[in-house]
């Protein structure tokens, strides 16, 4: 008994300074328990993605553990937020505010701010050139860019990149980079940037460039051809200098199979067709619908893995279709596309996989009411990519094609150029759809 004693006594000596340490630990802050419950919460429904992304949860653990201890306000919690998501790598993920969180503010040294000069950039080899540019600025397309604000070109932009990237989620590094080259070179409204740049055929010279909310974003192609009409909503269509047909798609609207049914009859006599979804900024429709728009009628097309379509509509093409994609092919414009390079209706090219942000998403409420986090937890068309999905892949095209400084000097898109040659010698050991065995019949002109 004594023993007995004496051990409980021991006990009591050994538990009572837990007991005294714990009640002189403050309890977890409501923001330490959000960030608690988001990086189990995302792990649990997201953490199947990190392999593929690259993603060490564990560091990021680590990281906003750390920083919920120090936040001390609404705004800051906003900002880890926002930057917790930016590590998630998922394009579509979002910062919601809840009731009680509608009039919390970002604050104002927060973030990085990225009005536009309206001038776009590309990769060529090593070097950075300009793609395209909006603005009124002397910086001609193919001109290759040498400095910004005194800094080397290419060592500016990998700061602008881990800057933005900082607060956006990106869900590939083509999808960064090709955001980073459309939305980089900016800052805020107002403010001037400083670039040298050599046009074509020309020496190096300087060049201030103004950041302005009114600039729209440099995406799309590079050159549409010289006949293309504007359509509305930034939908273009004409024909190529080699007869070919051309559609440029900038966003996959609700009704885009009745938008569709009033464009496709002007390319009845085309030998070919080229859709462009470059740039496109996604949205929503039937996407089975829109892909028996270019199945004659009368006719059914076998996929594997999915349904048999019909032609349908009052004017579907049936003739061979080479559409284009790039990094900024974003969403459901990504599975819309992919279905004519995965079902085997048409040949992709472009200048990278599409963004590979294309996925379900969920809302996951934090424990404070403050805000919800919006999510992907599962990728949209598991079949592509050999039962991989999209999210966090992207649709690679069959072809990859690099601009030229020459065709960009000269006013030349190279991957319509290409696509006029793929039409041109049409690649049908490449492509399952067989026009003439669809039953296609081009109409004469």
């Amino acid at each position: 008994m004594r023993v007995h004693g004496c051990l409980g006594i021991i006990h009591a000596l050994v538990i009572l300074p837990c007991v005294i340490a714990a009640s002189a630990t403050a309890p977890p802050s409501v923001y330490e328990r959000d960030v608690a419950f988001a990086l189990e919460e995302i792990e649990a429904r997201c953490g199947h993605f990190f392999a593929t992304k690259s993603i060490d949860w564990s560091a990021v653990r680590a990281e906003f553990t750390k920083n919920a201890k120090a936040t001390k306000s609404d705004g800051e919690h906003l900002v880890q937020l926002v930057r917790l998501l930016a590590r998630l790598e998922d394009g579509h993920s979002q910062v919601l505010p809840l009731a009680k969180g509608e009039s919390v503010q970002w604050p104002k040294d927060a973030g990085v701010e990225t009005e536009l000069t309206g001038v776009g950039l590309t990769r060529i080899g090593t070097k950075l050139y300009v793609r395209k540019n909006l603005s009124t600025a002397k910086v001609p397309a193919g001109s290759e860019l040498v400095s910004v604000d005194g800094v080397k070109a290419a060592t500016w932009f990998e700061q602008r990149a881990a800057a933005i990237a900082e607060f956006e989620s990106y869900s590939t590094p083509h999808h960064r980079e090709f955001s980073v080259f459309a939305f980089g070179l900016s800052g805020a409204d107002g403010a001037t940037l400083r670039v040298e740049v050599v046009p074509p055929g020309g020496r190096k010279n300087a060049v201030t460039l103004q950041c302005s909310r009114k600039m729209p974003p440099p995406r799309g192609a590079a050159v549409v051809p010289a006949n293309a009409k504007d359509l509305g909503d930034g939908f273009l269509a004409g024909t190529t200098s080699k007869g070919f047909g051309y559609l440029a798609i900038p966003a996959i609207p609700e009704d885009l199979p009745e938008r569709l049914d009033a464009i496709l009859e002007r390319f009845a006599a085309c030998p070919g067709l080229i859709l462009d979804f470059r740039g496109n900024k996604g949205g929503g429709c039937d996407h089975d619908a829109v892909f028996a728009r270019f199945i004659p009628l009368g006719h059914t097309f076998d996929r594997v893995g999915s349904s048999p379509i019909a032609g349908a509509g009052p004017a579907p093409f049936g003739g061979p279709v080479v559409v284009l994609v790039d990094g900024l092919t974003v969403s459901s414009a990504e599975t819309v596309s992919g279905m004519f390079k995965e079902d085997g209706r048409a040949y992709m090219l472009g200048e990278s996989p599409t963004a590979g942000m294309s996925g379900q998403k969920e809302e996951l409420e934090l424990p404070s009411g403050l805000f919800a986090l919006r999510i992907t937890t599962q990728s949209n068309k598991g079949r592509f990519n050999g039962g991989k999905g999209v999210e966090g892949i992207g649709v690679p095209p069959l072809e990859i094609v690099a601009f030229t400084p020459k065709d960009l000097a000269n006013g030349v898109d190279t991957v319509i150029a290409r696509a006029e040659a793929v039409l041109a010698k049409f690649p049908q050991n490449e492509v399952p759809y067989d026009p003439d065995r669809a039953g296609w019949k081009r109409a004469k002109q």
